[in-house]
C-alpha cells in the first residue's frame, strides 16, 4: 500500500498578480499535491475574493485597509478566512505556521519584509520578486543560509540556470548568460523612441507580465535587475555574468563551464513552466501543454544589447559595479519613475533621467541592516517624486 502524501501547502504573496494567478492555475490541475493555506494581495480585494471562495485559505491579506474591509463584506456569507492587512498582514501571511512554501510574487520593495519573514520562520521561498535580492541581497542569502532555508527561483531566467546547474560542481562554472527578448522597442530607431506612449510600452512581444515588470523589460531595467539577482542566487562575481538579446525568448538563459561547454535551458515562453519546477523542486509535475517542436522554430538568434537605445542596462551594471546603497536608490528611482510614466507624467525618456539624476545625487554607503536599506528606499522614493514634480512644473 503505497503512502499516502499530503499536499505541500502554499502561502502566496502577490496572488493577484501575473504570478499569483499562474500559480493558482497549477493548484488547479494539481489539487492533490498543492493546498492553499495564505493569500496576500496590493489592492485587488474583488479577485483576492474570487480566490478566498475557490481556495478556501485560513488567512487572507491586502495592503490597503479600505481593501480589507471591501474583502471582509465580499466574503461575509461565505466560510471566511481571517483577513488582515497591511505590512503586518502580508508578514503574518508570509510566517504562517502552517506554511511549507512561500510564493514571494509581490511587485517591488513591498517585498522585502515579508520574504524576510518567511525566511526567518524557516520557509522554503519561491522568488519570483526580484527587489530583495537587488536591495538587500546580501541580507536575505545570508538569512538563507543560517536557518538552512532554499530560496528556489521562479524567474524564467534563474530556473533556467539553476536548472542547467543541477548535478554541476561550482568550481567548473565559468559564465551565466541571462537572455533578454529586447522587449516591444528593440528594432525601433532610437529616434523614434522618444514619443513611446504607455500603452505601447506595455505590448510586450513574447511574454504575458504586469505592468511595472513590463515596463521595465521595455526599457531592460528588468534585465539589469535580473543580474543583481543572479550575483546572489548563484553567488558569482559580476564578471561572471553576461546578457544577450534573444528575441524568440525560447532560449531562457545558458550557462557557461571551464572546458568551453554551453549548456542551455529551453521551453516555450511561459511562466507556468518555472513556476512548477520551484512549486515541485526537485520533482517535475506533468503539465499539460505541449513542449516546443523544433521543426518548426523560425531560428534562434542572440544579439548584444544597445546600451546608448536602453541606457536602464547601464545604469543598473553601474549601480551593481558600486554596490552599497545605490542599487537601493536605483531600485526605487525607477520604480517611482515607471509609476509616473504609467500615469503619464514623465516621459518613456524621462525614467533612466530621473534615475540617472537619483544616482548621480546619491552618496554611497553600506546599510547596516534592515532598518537602514528601507530608510535610503524612502528617502530615495521620496526625492525621486519631489524631482518628477519638480519637472512638470
Amino acid at each position: 500500500m503505497s503512502p499516502v502524501i499530503r499536499p505541500k501547502r502554499l502561502a502566496i504573496l502577490g496572488s493577484t498578480g501575473s504570478i499569483g494567478t499562474q500559480v493558482l492555475d497549477l493548484v488547479r490541475l494539481f489539487p492533490e499535491r498543492f493546498q492553499v493555506c495564505g493569500l496576500a494581495a496590493g489592492r485587488n480585494a474583488a479577485l483576492l475574493a474570487a480566490q478566498v471562495r475557490e481556495f478556501h485559505p485560513s488567512w487572507a491579506a491586502l495592503t490597503v485597509r479600505e481593501e480589507a474591509e471591501s474583502l471582509r463584506a465580499a466574503i461575509r456569507n461565505d466560510p471566511a478566512p481571517q483577513v488582515s492587512w497591511g505590512p503586518e498582514g502580508l508578514d503574518h501571511i508570509a510566517g504562517l505556521p502552517e506554511a511549507d512554501l512561500v510564493v514571494s510574487a509581490l511587485v517591488g520593495a513591498v517585498g522585502l519584509k515579508p520574504t524576510l519573514t518567511a525566511i526567518r520562520s524557516g520557509k522554503t521561498v519561491a522568488l519570483a520578486n526580484k527587489e530583495p535580492l537587488v536591495m538587500a541581497g546580501a541580507l536575505v542569502l545570508e538569512e538563507a543560509r543560517r536557518r538552512g532555508v532554499a530560496v528556489l527561483p521562479v524567474d524564467s531566467e534563474h530556473s533556467a540556470v539553476f536548472q542547467v546547474l543541477q548535478g554541476q560542481t561550482k568550481r567548473d562554472l565559468k559564465r551565466i548568460i541571462l537572455t533578454a527578448s529586447g522587449g516591444p522597442f528593440r528594432t525601433w530607431p532610437a529616434e523614434r523612441m522618444a514619443g513611446i506612449a504607455g500603452p505601447e510600452a506595455l505590448r510586450h512581444p513574447t511574454w504575458k507580465m504586469g505592468p511595472k515588470i513590463t515596463v521595465d523589460s521595455a526599457t531592460l531595467m528588468n534585465k539589469g535587475l535580473e543580474v543583481m539577482e543572479a550575483r546572489w542566487l548563484f553567488d558569482v562575481p559580476l564578471e561572471r555574468i553576461a546578457v544577450v538579446i534573444h528575441p524568440q525568448s525560447i532560449v531562457h538563459s545558458l550557462v557557461e563551464f571551464q572546458d568551453g561547454a554551453l549548456l542551455a535551458q529551453m521551453g516555450p515562453p511561459d511562466m507556468r513552466l518555472p513556476i512548477a519546477y520551484a512549486l515541485s523542486y526537485p520533482e517535475r509535475l506533468v503539465l499539460p501543454q505541449s513542449g516546443l517542436d523544433l521543426t518548426r522554430l523560425p531560428g534562434l538568434t542572440f544579439l548584444e544589447p544597445d546600451l546608448e537605445k536602453f541606457p536602464c542596462l547601464g545604469l543598473a551594471w553601474e549601480a551593481a559595479r558600486a554596490g552599497g546603497s545605490l542599487p537601493i536608490v536605483l531600485n526605487a528611482a525607477n520604480e517611482v519613475a515607471v509609476a509616473a510614466f504609467l500615469q503619464g507624467a514623465l516621459p518613456f525618456g524621462g525614467i533612466p533621467r530621473i534615475i540617472r539624476r537619483m544616482m548621480d545625487k546619491h552618496a554611497i554607503m553600506t546599510p547596516q541592516g534592515l532598518e537602514e536599506i528601507l530608510a535610503v528606499d524612502e528617502e530615495t522614493r521620496f526625492l525621486t517624486k519631489e524631482l518628477i514634480r519638480a519637472e512638470g512644473r
